[in-house]
């Protein structure tokens, strides 16, 4: 597969490593799967050295480097060393140009050198090496915690930070060659982990992908979420019980606890640590303050751990004893409902920090609540799919979303546009309704803004 996007990652590499005064020391992390090594590899040199740490003694992992090492410094073969600081110095010795040494996985080697920080902190800080250090690793609370903590060694030393996140809906639709409909579908499964991509490319149709990456216990992608959890967690069961439940319809703080068995005050730290990693979002109305707020959902935020959780968990018996199809149709009857539901995050990615009917829009979310009707002393329950305030805070857009077809948009116009008179963040603004549609209504409503996948995708790709 093309390497797609990455174009900012890339040239800050670039300079950060062109400078002509090493040491400069590069971070990047990130989830696995992202192309964190591939993205290193596109911007190392010939004569450069990439060295990938694996779970090794630290005797063994010296060992390994040194021979990774001698590939470009035979010399590095004859020498000694009692660790890693006379190691790392023992290189600098036999160099006279400036070069790169990668070390990937860089948490493989702090776990069995736990002084390894500290020591790389010195060398830095002496300013006497003559290469430059980039460390890469997926287990993204140890890569944050040893760079962001201001308690850590590394702290403000580097020269460059990358968190590498995924890639936007639009480098799939142009990877996998889909239509903008087709695109939307394929990243509610696989999102914007490159991997994943490279995967589903092996295959002619998503059924095909699904069935050959997932439904079976020797798929690649069969135990994909315990793996991920692993890289950042020794235990992955309380991980994986929490997404389980939020997969199954539990979104509220109370429901998950009941779920769980637990008080609703222990839930806070797990919640809040899937959260960290991207796993999970806690949604909660436009325009309350998160600190303050009371009425909360859990949703679970990466494409892949959604559909595995809604679709493959439940199955797991069946899979089991290799009954594919059945499994098969199960997905399918519940996937309209399924992509509908990504289909809202993706207007809401659309619409937040864009440009869209000569306004700026901030960070657009979802609203739902109790409503006044007027001359009733009555409430009305009401719910907005995509709702975010204008840059000057004069005009506030409301969007209906859609994922069937085809709709009556005259119909769902006078509908979201009554909803929105009773919406009482709209109060003296200028209200802008928007239908984002899986395709073209059966009828023409003059001036009706609707979005459709080629619109919302369009979006995604920013500067």
């Amino acid at each position: 597969m093309e390497f797609v996007d990455r174009t900012e990652e890339m040239a800050e590499l670039g300079r950060v490593l062109a400078s002509d005064t090493p040491p400069r020391f590069v971070v990047v992390f990130g989830r696995r799967r992202l192309g964190k090594s591939t993205l290193i590899k596109h911007v190392m040199k010939a004569g450069d050295v990439y060295y990938m740490a694996g779970d090794f003694v630290d005797t063994v992992q010296r060992d390994m480097l040194r021979n990774q090492l001698a590939e470009k410094f035979p010399a590095m073969k004859l020498g000694s060393y009692s660790g890693w600081e006379e190691l790392f110095l023992m290189l600098n010795g036999l160099t006279s140009e400036q070069f790169t040494l990668c070390l990937d996985e860089f948490p493989y080697m702090v776990k069995h050198s736990p002084e390894l920080p500290s020591v790389l902190q010195r060398l830095v800080d002496s300013g006497e090496l003559k290469y430059n250090l980039i460390i890469c690793g997926s287990s993204q609370r140890m890569m944050q915690n040893m760079i962001l903590s201001q308690s850590e060694p590394l702290y403000g030393r580097a020269h460059a930070i990358i968190d590498l996140q995924p890639i936007p809906i639009a480098y799939l639709q142009k990877a996998l060659k889909l239509s903008a409909e087709a695109t939307v579908e394929e990243h509610s499964v696989w999102g914007g982990v490159p991997r994943y991509w490279e995967l589903r490319e092996e295959y002619s149709d998503l059924e095909s992908a699904i069935r050959g990456t997932m439904l079976s216990p020797s798929s690649v992608l069969y135990d994909e979420p315990k793996r991920l959890f692993l890289d950042d967690m020794t235990g992955t069961v309380q991980s994986e019980s929490l997404m389980s439940v939020i997969a199954s319809g539990a979104n509220r703080l109370s429901e998950i606890a009941s779920r769980m068995g637990r008080g609703a005050t222990s839930m806070s730290a797990p919640l809040d640590k899937l959260i960290q990693m991207n796993y999970l979002r806690r949604e909660i109305p436009f325009g309350e303050n998160p600190k303050k707020a009371k009425r909360s959902l859990y949703r679970i935020n990466d494409p892949l751990m959604n559909f595995y959780y809604t679709f493959i968990i439940p199955n797991l018996s069946d899979i089991g004893r290799g009954r594919k199809s059945g499994v098969m149709s199960e997905i399918r009857d519940g996937f309209t409902e399924y992509v509908a539901r990504h289909w809202e995050s993706l207007c809401r990615e659309a619409v937040s920090g864009n440009r869209l009917y000569g306004y700026r829009w901030g960070e657009a979310s979802r609203w739902w609540g109790n409503v006044p009707v007027p001359g009733g002393g009555k409430f009305r329950e009401m719910e907005f799919d995509v709702v975010a305030d204008s840059a000057d805070r004069q005009a506030i857009l409301v969007g209906e979303c859609k994922w069937t077809n085809p709709e009556v948009a005259a119909v769902l116009l006078k509908r979201l546009q009554e909803k929105a008179a009773l919406l009482p963040c709209a109060v003296g603004k200028e209200i802008v309704p928007v239908l984002f549609l899986k395709s073209r209504p059966k009828d023409e409503v003059t001036g009706c803004k609707i979005l459709y996948p080629e619109d919302v995708i369009q979006l995604t790709y920013g500067d």
